[in-house]
């Protein structure tokens, strides 16, 4: 069963939409899932749907709303592609993490869930990264996260565990960052990084050319045992 909820900022003076999709029985914890840079689209429903077919809450905010609230883009379609990439040149990555703790918040207090997880996917993947060295959210997965080499110097206020799927082939990310990401945190005892040989930027979309089947179930797979064991 999904509905979308308003949220309040941290601040109180804005809300803004979320995608809720709920599970049949009681939540085992609540999933985040963090939008890439197309919006709460088919796509990161999908992602919500099946996390709540595995028996979780999720809940996917809707980011962009300060500059287009119930944006919906598909990445296939190129004018719509090269609009998402004008307004992530646009966004303020500060305001995404707010807005991913007030989710946070709420769904510890209006959903009533305790334990919450985040996923993100692109600039979801950074954003991820920022929840996890931000927030005292209890565990992240970011997939093909952009800009993490940049932040790197944040890794040390990781206190709750963190996996980030980096594809080697990333048109987004070049092998200088990926080997910055793991010069800096292959060390680190809460994150654990994998790498995924010759695929590129987008191997998990549920939808659309981008999808890598193969890749995409291994690197799911891997994030589902993941918070089967940190959720618990």
């Amino acid at each position: 069963m999904s509905e979308t909820v308003s949220i309040p900022t941290l601040s109180g003076n804005a809300d803004f939409s979320a995608y809720l999709a709920k599970p049949a029985g009681k939540p085992k914890a609540a999933i985040l899932v963090i939008q890439e840079i197309f919006g709460v689209n088919a796509g990161i429903r999908r992602k919500c749907d099946k996390w709540a077919e595995e028996g979780y809450l999720a809940v996917a905010p809707d980011l962009f709303f300060r500059m287009e609230p119930n944006l919906e883009l598909d990445p296939d379609i190129e004018p719509e592609f090269n609009k998402a990439l004008e307004l992530f040149g646009k966004y303020d990555a500060e305001d995404g993490v707010r807005d991913i703790e007030a989710t946070i918040k709420w769904i510890r207090k209006e959903a009533g869930v305790e334990k919450v997880g985040c996923v993100g996917y692109c600039l979801g993947g950074k954003l991820a990264y920022m929840t996890a060295t931000r927030t005292d959210v209890d565990a992240s997965v970011g997939y093909y996260g952009v800009m993490i080499d940049q932040m790197i110097g944040e890794a040390k206020a990781i206190a709750n565990p963190l996996m980030l799927h980096i594809p080697t082939e990333d048109h987004f990310v070049d092998k200088a960052a990926q080997k910055a990401m793991h010069d800096g945190l292959d060390a680190h005892d809460k994150v654990t990084l994998h790498d995924y040989a010759g695929l590129d930027h987008g191997f998990a979309t549920e939808h659309g050319k981008r999808r890598d089947e193969e890749g995409a179930q291994l690197a799911d797979r891997r994030t589902w045992e993941f918070f089967a064991q940190n959720l618990g």
